[in-house]
């Protein structure tokens, strides 16, 4: 375990049940149908990866870039695209693909983007779902398992892009975000 990690929440082995589960729902869903796979960017790509290694229909990929937190352990409620999708979605089945879901900010307003883009359906996919923090209502249609109100890293979750490269999801201890006031 990293020195900065207070516990470890999901480790490798669920991590991969949890994929697992989800890429079976999708098989089922869709049926052989095609479908785009829209990874949001750093955080969901590890996650993202394994997913579609899994999936038995044709599948595409394109990325999208969003902030919300900076180096903060709060999301700021504004939305920053900061890379758009490259491909037209218009009459496909496109699937977000989000490490985690805390305020629904972010999810809500891509989904609404793809749908204003006439994609044939948007399918929302996130491994972590933190449902105390949500201020949107956003309907996440796979969602891998909720976990507490603790900031979580690895398996793609940062802080401050560090601990990206952790193989399971931990939780951060508090000493490395909060400042100690004398």
């Amino acid at each position: 375990m990293h020195k900065d990690v207070e516990k470890i929440l999901i480790n490798e082995t669920e991590l991969q049940e949890i994929v697992q589960n989800i890429a079976e729902k999708i098989n089922s869903d869709l049926n052989g149908e095609p479908l785009l796979v829209v990874i949001i960017l750093k955080g969901s790509t590890p996650f993202a990866m394994d997913l579609i290694k899994k999936l038995t229909m044709p599948v595409e990929i394109d990325f999208m870039q969003v902030s919300s937190y900076g180096k903060s352990t709060a999301s700021s409620g504004f939305i920053n695209l900061k890379k758009d999708i490259e491909q037209d979605i218009t009459g496909k089945n496109v699937l977000i693909v989000e490490d985690i879901i805390d305020s629904g900010n972010t999810l809500n307003k891509i989904k609404k983007l793809f749908e204003h883009r006439q994609a044939k359906s948007v399918k929302i996919c996130a491994l972590l779902d933190k449902p105390s923090r949500r201020v949107v209502d956003v309907d996440v249609d796979y969602s891998g398992t909720e976990i507490p109100d603790e900031f979580v890293i690895g398996y793609g979750l940062d802080y401050a892009e560090q601990y990206r490269n952790l193989p399971y999801v931990g939780v951060l201890k508090k000493s490395v975000y909060e400042k100690v006031v004398d």
